[in-house]
């Protein structure tokens, strides 16, 4: 999926920004003088982007406002989508693994990020791990977020998973390295009464 909208971003980024450039361009060529052809939409300095006609031709049509509004709306709605979709760190479809011979394999990131969690859960203090895969897939880099149990080290527990769950993952996919951003939260635990 990450894949599809990196495509999908960098296409329409690019329309938009053809787009702009030629309306742009033509502004710009008529607005200086220069010779246009016959069929350029402005012809000089003096002429007007819409005149009054354009302006007022649909005013009076009962459709033209809900229409104007729809595509409006749809447009800021496409705009949000892509804001929101930007600020987002998309996680990584596939990780290319040394294979020794040259070409590389690839291995489903959701398979790595299950080993990790896996690994991590294992050790002693934590609770609950989730691992998540970002960045590319020839230098993934891993977010941690850790849960641990109310009498663990969050020193320990950080140190074991650099150096257990984390570099078994690294040199088990060939990595040179694999670099990890962890956030630790410990469980909420209820008070013990004393008697």
């Amino acid at each position: 999926m990450g894949g599809k909208l990196r495509v999908i971003n960098r296409v329409l980024v690019g329309l938009a920004g053809l787009a702009l450039f030629c309306v742009g361009g033509a502004v710009l060529a008529a607005g200086t003088g220069l010779s246009v052809p016959s069929w350029w939409p402005w012809y000089g300095p003096g002429d007007v982007l819409l005149s009054d006609a354009d302006r007022y031709r649909w005013r009076d049509e009962g459709w033209w406002w809900p229409v104007v509004i729809a595509v409006l709306a749809v447009l800021v709605l496409l705009a949000l989508w892509l804001f929101v979709a930007q600020l987002r760190r998309a996680r990584l479809a596939e990780v290319l693994v040394d294979s020794g011979d040259g070409e590389g394999a690839l291995l489903r990131g959701r398979a790595l990020e299950g080993v990790l969690e896996g690994e991590a859960e294992s050790l002693e203090g934590v609770s609950r791990a989730h691992i998540t895969l970002t960045g590319r897939r020839s230098t993934p880099q891993a977010r941690v977020a850790l849960l641990l149990e109310p009498h663990a080290s969050p020193a320990e527990s950080l140190t074991r998973l650099t150096t257990e769950a984390v570099a078994h993952a690294r040199d088990s996919a060939g990595l040179e390295v694999l670099p990890a951003e962890v956030h630790l939260r410990a469980a909420s635990h209820g008070a013990r009464r004393v008697t």
